[in-house]
């Protein structure tokens, strides 16, 4: 999954990228409400994690903006510890959940998988096609009595392909949601991983669409 840092602090970015990172999300970072209102609008981020008070403005503006657009993207938003209303206003905006900072980056990555854990709890529990079950907010999979362990690229994009099967999804896509702005991608990468999913999966798991993409089949 993928997740958008908005943080004008350096050091601090680039420890939550990290600790994201090691924690198998994609992270990408800007440091602005210009950038991060343009990132947002590009690209289905999983969540963001949103600084309020940025250079050019108040990362609020950002989420109701967002909001008023019909975007449900996850927002955890970071706060002074003493900014008690500006939690409260982040909230009611929208919100899904504030950190006070400073923050611990371990609590960080835990309130990231918490939210993203609600929004699948909140959607269909469990998806299956024919013998494969896959359990979103686990992220456990299983082929008939078998569980299967997937790396975290393989089951970005089982995780999109299953959330709506019906739906071609394109190679740069699974790439945005696979790599980070600026990662070197090989042109056949996600073929490969693909082809591991169905060495793991069955043949019929992952369907090519010629010329368009690809889309979920059934085991």
């Amino acid at each position: 999954m993928r997740v958008l840092v908005v943080e004008d602090e350096a050091n601090l970015a680039r420890a939550a990228v990290e600790h994201l990172h090691a924690a198998g999300y994609v992270a990408d970072h800007v440091g602005t409400l210009d950038d991060a209102r343009a990132a947002v609008l590009a690209t289905p981020f999983a969540l963001v994690l949103l600084d309020l008070r940025l250079p050019d403005g108040d990362g609020i503006t950002l989420l109701r903006e967002i909001r008023a657009r019909g975007i449900d993207t996850a927002v955890l938003i970071a706060t002074a510890r003493d900014r008690i209303m500006e939690r409260i206003a982040g909230l009611d905006a929208g919100a899904d959940d504030y950190l006070v900072k400073p923050y611990d980056l371990d609590e960080m990555v835990a309130r990231v998988g918490a939210i993203l854990r609600r929004q699948d709890e909140h959607r269909a529990p469990e998806r299956v096609f024919g013998a494969l079950r896959i359990t979103p907010a686990t992220r456990q999979v299983r082929v008939g009595d078998d569980e299967v362990a997937l790396t975290p690229k393989e089951w970005s994009i089982l995780d999109r392909l299953s959330r709506r099967p019906g739906i071609i999804v394109s190679k740069a896509d699974l790439e945005e949601d696979l790599y980070g702005y600026g990662d070197e991608v090989e042109s056949n990468a996600i073929e490969a991983h693909v082809s591991r999913l169905r060495a793991k999966l069955g043949t019929g798991a992952v369907v090519t669409v010629r010329g368009f993409g690809y889309r979920m089949g059934e085991v």
